[in-house]
């Protein structure tokens, strides 16, 4: 199964690799379309950058896991309180096991009390 593992990250490294080499020619990355630079404003967020293809393509790719991982987050949050709170109420049930076996064998033996709990 490693082997297996170490031949898929191999071959996904070459494809990147070759979709890199065959990316480098320099493009233009705007923040605003030329349409909306003239409003009042715009001029705050409007640059623009020169950077090769292929960062922007592996931008791209990294920014919709970040995204998908956040939304994946926030989309499990239920299952994570419900989880926290079944396990404050386990929790609470075993302090109330223990105290009422403590006072069940508060009048028995040691020996007797502590075969009791290991039964």
């Amino acid at each position: 199964m490693r082997y297996i593992r170490y031949a898929f990250l191999a071959a996904l490294a070459i494809v990147l690799v070759t979709l890199a080499l065959a990316n480098r020619e320099s493009v233009v990355l705007n923040t605003l379309p030329e349409g909306l630079r003239g409003f009042p404003g715009a001029g705050l967020v409007d640059f623009s950058v020169q950077m090769p293809l292929f960062l922007v393509i592996f931008g791209g790719i990294l920014a919709g896991l970040m995204i998908g991982f956040v939304w994946e987050w926030f989309r499990e949050h239920k299952h994570r309180a419900e989880a926290t709170r079944k396990q404050g109420e386990v929790r609470k049930l075993e302090r109330e096991l223990k105290k009422t076996q403590a006072e069940r064998d508060k009048d028995k033996d040691e020996v007797l009390a502590l075969l009791d709990q290991a039964s």
